[in-house]
């Protein structure tokens, strides 16, 4: 077997890359190996230079990797589009996403809201303070630790109504999905992948993101609960 590509992530694309890096090996016999953590860890790691041939991070984060040096700015490619869904511990009350007003009233009614250290929790805070709702939420908000699913704060009880990306959500036991953002206000959160100028391999980088983003991954970025870029 060929030396193998060694990659990093953010959590929300672990079990989707750990997926394709599969049918990649099957189809290359070169091995694939992506270490997914939290996505502010995963661009310090590479920021810091340490030696991975791909990254796969929220479209603004490989930007700036971009902008330092850090990745090689003529690899960027848009793998993913992650939309945000609710969860509620198995069994409870489902409340009513229908649209934006229904979904302010879920969230003043909840007795804790939880979301994540990434992109969508971010968007997710400018939601509320758009609504005016901060200060009347904000003792009432708990933000998952980098790398702990939102999910799992939900089946645990810690929180009542959880926000996270849906290729979070749904490999979580004890939890309900009660469906995705209305339209309106859905945040997307677009994942690329780029070459590390530390890679060693760039050209075999570059073959595994060509593949990552080939529409025969289609079915499997959907499975996973995102869709194709």
């Amino acid at each position: 077997m060929s030396q193998g590509i060694s990659g990093i992530s953010s959590m929300a694309t672990r079990t989707l890359l750990a997926e394709l890096s599969r049918a990649c090996e099957q189809r290359s016999g070169v091995a694939v190996a992506f270490e997914s953590v939290g996505g502010v860890d995963a661009a310090k790691r590479v920021q810091a230079g340490e030696p991975f041939d791909v990254v796969v991070l929220a479209s603004d984060a490989i930007a700036k990797l971009a902008d330092a040096g850090r990745v090689l700015a003529d690899s960027v490619v848009d793998l993913v589009h992650s939309g945000v869904a609710v969860a509620v511990k198995a069994g409870a009350p489902r409340p009513d996403l229908s649209d934006e007003a229904a979904v302010k009233r879920a969230v003043l009614a909840a007795r804790s809201i939880g979301y994540s250290t990434g992109p969508s929790g971010t968007a997710l805070l400018k939601l509320f303070e758009r609504w005016g709702i901060t200060a009347q939420i904000e003792g009432r908000l708990v933000q998952a630790r980098a790398g702990v699913p939102v999910g799992s704060l939900v089946a645990g009880g810690e929180v009542e109504l959880g926000f996270q990306q849906l290729s979070e959500l749904i490999h979580v036991e004890g939890i309900t999905i009660v469906g995705p953002l209305p339209v309106a206000i859905q945040i997307d959160t677009v994942f690329s992948a780029a070459v590390c100028t530390t890679s060693p391999r760039p050209d075999a980088a570059r073959a595994l993101i060509a593949f990552m983003a080939s529409s025969e991954t289609a079915d499997a970025k959907r499975r996973q609960g995102m869709d194709p870029a």
